[in-house]
């Protein structure tokens, strides 16, 4: 039995980040009962264009954001590195700091589905455990590559004292309500003014939309990426 709690990760652009990317944090943590779980903001995400706010202004909007989530934390590792944000990358710098404590990467069903496009993919299996948790509207087992079948086969667990037991290597399916919030729809909103603005009241925490108000961000209507 491992003597250290797992460490968990959600990463993100968070562009902004909103209840959405909030709640399923923190679900997932009340439901493994893992003391916290670390939101990690994407410096140069690989499978998008750059984000439309700073790496700053999301930071601060994070630690905002994360004061209403008392078992939430930041982790600003990616933002910080240079070059391109790939997982793996993070997934090594975290497994050289805890040789053998568990770690959780924590992902939607949409991002897991495009697991075979990720930077050495493969490799993330012998660096953590692979939490994937439901997206509105994506269905997950008609929808696998036939690579991501194979490891889904091999590597599928319901046992969740697995992922406190050993340090890497399982995918386990977590179950918590959905979230159909979207940071693009955010955004598209707030470039409309004041009517967009009361749209999205409801979406992201007070502090994070002042946040937005005073610095302007998201002013502009978004481009297509």
């Amino acid at each position: 039995m491992q003597s250290e709690p797992p460490i968990a990760l959600l990463g993100g652009t968070f562009d902004p980040v909103h209840y959405g990317h909030l709640r399923l944090a923190d679900d997932v943590r009340r439901a493994l009962r893992l003391p916290e779980v670390r939101l990690i903001p994407a410096g140069d995400p690989p499978h998008r264009g750059g984000p439309a706010a700073s790496a700053a202004d999301r930071l601060a909007m994070l630690k905002l954001a994360i004061a209403q989530f008392p078992g939430l934390a930041l982790d600003d590792r990616e933002v910080e590195r240079d070059g391109k944000s790939y997982t793996v990358l993070t997934l090594e710098e975290l497994r050289r700091e805890s040789p053998r404590r568990p770690l959780l990467l924590v992902v939607g069903a949409d991002a897991f589905l495009g697991l075979p496009t990720w930077h050495r993919w493969h490799d993330i299996f012998s660096l953590a455990h692979v939490i994937v948790v439901a997206r509105p509207g994506v269905e997950l087992m008609s929808n696998l590559p036939a690579a991501l079948a194979a490891e889904w086969k091999k590597r599928r667990t319901t046992d969740s004292q697995v992922l406190f037991s050993t340090p890497a290597g399982a995918i386990y399916q977590q179950a918590i309500a959905p979230q159909p919030i979207s940071a693009t729809a955010i955004r598209a909103e707030l470039a409309r003014g004041a009517q967009g603005r009361s749209a999205v009241g409801e979406l992201l925490p007070p502090a994070v939309l002042a946040y937005i108000d005073q610095h302007r961000l998201y002013s502009t209507p978004p481009d297509a990426t």
